[in-house]
């Protein structure tokens, strides 16, 4: 045979394995997706019944201890549960640090506006200070200095308008 002719078959034979390759690739996607859509809710469900039921059935716990695997259970919520313990109280004190900037933020701001203007430079007193609430019950003492209020108390008062 010739050199030529032998190429020829080797390069049809590599088209071949690749469109072989290709085709095995697009079925395993195919049945994967397949796969994924037919565990709906109420099957993962009945699966888990029916494991449930088969595995107590031949009752293997029963000659190793059933009370290990409840035991590993509780230790392994009760980590579970000390985790997210864990990371609320991190959330808690990134919060409570940004909470403390902001403070100290707004604290030299009406430190500053005290120092260059007094009160005055916060405007008009706001009508809480002045005046009785809405619901009747007295405003703050005549003699509590007027202060401008904080972004949360403004942004309520808005709200409530």
């Amino acid at each position: 045979m010739r050199f030529e002719l032998l190429r020829q078959r080797v390069e049809r034979a590599e088209r071949r394995a690749e469109g072989c390759v290709d085709r095995a690739a697009d079925e395993r996607a195919a049945l994967g997706e397949a796969w994924r859509r037919a565990w709906s809710p109420a099957r993962i469900v009945v699966a888990g019944l029916l494991s449930g039921f088969l595995i107590g059935r031949s009752e293997p716990l029963s000659k190793v201890g059933g009370s290990r695997w409840l035991q590993m259970l509780g230790t392994v919520s009760s980590m579970l549960a000390s985790l997210r313990a864990a990371a609320a109280s991190e959330d808690a004190g990134d919060s409570a640090d940004v909470a403390a900037q902001q403070a100290s933020v707004a604290a030299e701001a009406a430190s500053e506006g005290a120092v260059s203007g007094g009160p005055e430079s916060f405007g008009p007193a706001p009508a809480a200070a002045v005046a009785a609430h809405r619901d009747g019950s007295p405003g703050p003492a005549a003699d509590a200095p007027v202060r401008a209020p904080a972004p949360a108390e403004a942004a309520t008062e808005v709200s409530e308008r």
